[in-house]
């Protein structure tokens, strides 16, 4: 079984894929709305292909699960992602000055991005599920994500600070650095870590359509599923338009929408450790309570986005942004640590599988709310004669989506369902 260090180090994989991953859905995204005067759509779309690219998902964990090595996954996943987000860069870069080309590289990047992070986190997760102990399952849900989203935010921030004043050439430079950084590091944190727990022989029998039609089969993981794909697409709505917003509407700079950017995770960040602090290590409170709670702030939250452009004062965005990250760290983590409480039930050895379709509902929920965030941000600044109005308009259908996905938790996330409090010691 894996031990503390063990998982700690597990969670600089998870930092490197959010560190690369936030880039390509923040700061290339506004470069493309803001600077080049793009329809948001289309960095809406692109986003959509990476997501929807990880419908295979479910592919990768039952690789995993049959094929007895996770770690080859995880490593070789990193390093197509990390060349993705270069490539993602690149595209942006050369749609100044020739848009047709630069497109079709960023299509060809962001296919890459969605593979990579199929691939590697979606083993990365069943290598969690499958390798800690029960008692530290929800504890390790924690501790990944809240390293995931310190990456992010540390990495938003600093690339923020970096970016001022923009260049092409400047960008390009912090891309390469960082996912040289990621792969490297990612090669380091997952060397030996699998050799250290119980070999998964092969099975080279079993079948794709087989394992997920198992999992399918019960109603806990169809209802989670169900959950998952509906809080998603709040979730991920205002990822694509958020930045856009604060430089339409507020006046905000590159590096100031990127710090903007860092803020909001690091809201995510502190939400996250409120619930692990809380839940995992003391035992406060059960998980759906978390969730739900975490969903009708993130409503709250987005209300207060919206409204702030009456104000026009950014630093109001800052601190509306903030909550809304808090209150959707606060229920990201919960969902997590149910999730992986979940995984290891049910039929043995799917793990993966489980964690794979769980991944796809994200997946596919994140394409589509990040598009539909961006399609009807479009529609709505044309039709309302605003951009204010028309972005509020967006941020406003996003919360009620949250109140939805709230009422879905109640029956999605068991009622007993509590966060164990991790074990002291190393093992």
């Amino acid at each position: 079984m894996l031990g503390w260090v063990a998982i700690i180090r597990l969670g600089l994989v998870q930092m490197c894929l959010g560190a690369i991953v936030v880039l390509t859905t923040s700061t290339l995204n506004r470069l493309m709305v803001v600077e080049l005067a793009l329809p948001a759509l289309l960095p809406g779309l692109l986003v959509g292909l990476h997501y929807g690219i990880q419908i295979t998902r479910p592919h990768w964990g039952f690789f995993s699960d049959t094929q007895g090595r996770r770690s080859r996954w995880i490593t070789g996943g990193m390093a197509v992602l990390a060349l993705g987000g270069f490539g993602a860069a690149l595209g942006v870069v050369i749609m100044q000055h020739s848009f047709a080309a630069g497109l079709a590289l960023s299509v060809v990047a962001y296919a890459a991005i969605g593979l990579g992070v199929g691939a590697s986190g979606t083993s990365l997760l069943a290598l969690l599920a499958s390798a800690a102990a029960p008692e530290r399952r929800a504890a390790a849900a924690t501790i990944t994500w809240l390293m995931m989203v310190a990456g992010i935010a540390v990495t938003a921030g600093t690339v923020g600070a970096l970016l001022d004043p923009y260049s092409p050439g400047l960008l390009l430079r912090i891309v390469a650095a960082l996912g040289l950084g990621a792969v490297a590091l990612t090669g380091l944190a997952i060397a030996g870590i699998e050799a250290k727990v119980e070999p998964r022989p092969p099975e080279p029998k079993a079948k794709l359509r087989e394992g997920l039609a198992e999992i399918w089969a019960e109603p806990a993981a169809r209802r989670f599923t169900v959950f998952v794909f509906l809080s998603m697409t709040a979730y991920f709505m205002q990822e694509l338009i958020l930045e856009p917003y604060a430089g339409l509407v507020f006046g905000f700079t590159p590096g100031q929408s990127t710090s903007l950017s860092g803020a909001q995770n690091g809201g995510v960040f502190l939400g996250m450790l409120t619930v692990g602090i809380a839940a995992t290590g003391f035992g406060l409170g059960r998980l759906r309570s978390w969730v739900v709670g975490g969903c009708l702030g993130s409503a709250a939250s987005l209300a207060a986005v919206s409204l702030v452009a009456q104000t026009g004062s950014g630093a109001a965005l800052i601190a509306a942004a903030v909550a809304l990250g808090f209150c959707n760290g606060v229920f990201a983590v919960a969902a997590i640590a149910a999730m992986m409480a979940l995984a290891g039930q049910g039929r043995d050895r799917r793990e993966g599988t489980r964690m794979g379709l769980w991944g796809a509902a994200q997946a596919i929920a994140a394409g589509i709310g990040g598009l539909a965030g961006a399609g009807l941000a479009d529609l709505l600044r044309g039709l309302m004669g605003s951009d204010a109005a028309g972005f509020g308009a967006v941020f406003l259908i996003e919360a009620m989506l949250f109140v939805l996905a709230a009422a879905l938790a109640v029956r999605a996330v068991a009622p007993g369902t509590r966060a164990p409090r991790p074990l002291a010691g190393e093992g």
